[in-house]
């Protein structure tokens, strides 16, 4: 006990010493408004707190220490998920003036994306230096109440830019959604991922398995197989696959129905239930014991009384199948598949 209370008095003398190296530099925030939006008072109560909280997740990662959360301006939704993303992968904010964009809605919530950040795990090489942006939202007085991960740029943009078939306003809530979603098997939160399917879910999840050639020649074949499952079982293997995992990093890119050339035609919604979406990503799974590449489609339902939103259909199946780069399946993955 002697020894290690005195390697870390020499530790904090050493801070002492060498003036600063111990410090992180303090954040500064400006969001700015769209041309003719007009800029809300809270803005700047909104950048004071954003910078407050991005100081302090730098300080700690200089640090190496865990987050001093006593008196940041963050709600508890908010700063559990803060917590739950940091207990998993540290970061820290990449830049000491971030300058962003704020979106300004009509009941006074606020909501910022791209804020740069820098995963980097410790005693882990993945991750190292990994560049991801975060979403932060808050309420009408500037006062933080979501730290969530976002979608990579491409995806934002092509949601922005494509998707007609959709409303702008419910584009945003969707993206919002699978922000949130995304950001839960990142954070281990079974919880949320239990919450958001509905109790009748159906969930299809590919593999590729190795078979032997029905030829004279024998040899070996690769196929997809295809297993489906009820939400009990999913949340079942989820739990097992968390524990397994140290870490997980899930990554979606190339949005909507032709996403997987590059193109996007935006989110699908339903002619026969209004209340339906259906959102086609490319997947990114990366654990410390497995990794996959594939194409996901989430049948979303978006009540009309503005209730919680739910996910039906979850598929999944492999992009690359014995060496060669498969197309999404129809059959599985779009709203044709399933009568809407």
């Amino acid at each position: 006990m002697k020894t290690r209370l005195t390697h870390t008095f020499l530790a904090m003398l050493a801070c002492i010493l060498v003036a600063g190296t111990c410090r992180a530099e303090a954040v500064t925030v400006t969001l700015t408004t769209d041309e003719g939006a007009g800029r809300p008072a809270a803005l700047n109560t909104a950048e004071r707190n954003l910078g407050q909280v991005l100081t302090e997740i730098n300080r700690a990662q200089k640090a190496k220490t865990i987050l001093t959360t006593k008196g940041l301006p963050m709600d508890d939704f908010s700063l559990k998920s803060l917590l739950r993303l940091w207990a998993v992968t540290p970061f820290y904010c990449d830049d000491e003036e971030v300058v962003e964009r704020c979106w300004t809605f009509k009941d006074g919530t606020m909501m910022v994306s791209h804020i740069p950040l820098i995963i980097t795990p410790e005693g882990e090489d993945f991750g190292l230096g990994t560049y991801q942006e975060a979403v932060v939202e808050f309420d009408s007085s500037g006062k933080i109440t979501d730290f969530r991960f976002s979608l990579d740029a491409h995806i934002s943009e092509s949601m922005e830019r494509c998707g007609s078939v959709v409303e702008k306003e419910k584009q945003m809530i969707i993206m919002q959604y699978i922000e949130r979603f995304r950001t839960a098997y990142n954070q281990k939160d079974i919880d949320y991922i239990e919450k958001i399917f509905s109790d009748d879910a159906l969930i299809i999840t590919g593999k590729v398995v190795t078979v032997r050639s029905g030829s004279d020649m024998g040899g070996m074949n690769q196929k997809v197989e295809y297993t489906k499952q009820t939400k009990e079982q999913y949340i079942r293997n989820l739990k097992k696959a968390f524990l397994r995992n140290k870490w997980i990093d899930v990554k979606f890119s190339e949005i909507g129905e032709h996403g997987e050339s590059g193109g996007c035609a935006g989110i699908t919604r339903s002619t026969v239930n209004r209340s339906m979406y259906g959102v086609r990503l490319r997947q990114e799974w990366n654990s410390s014991s497995y990794s996959d590449k594939g194409y996901l489609f989430l049948l979303w339902e978006f009540p009309e009384d503005n209730g919680n939103p739910i996910i039906h259909v979850r598929t999944w199946q492999p992009e690359w199948v014995g060496g060669k780069r498969q197309l999404p399946d129809d059959d599985i993955s779009t709203l044709g598949a399933f009568d809407l």
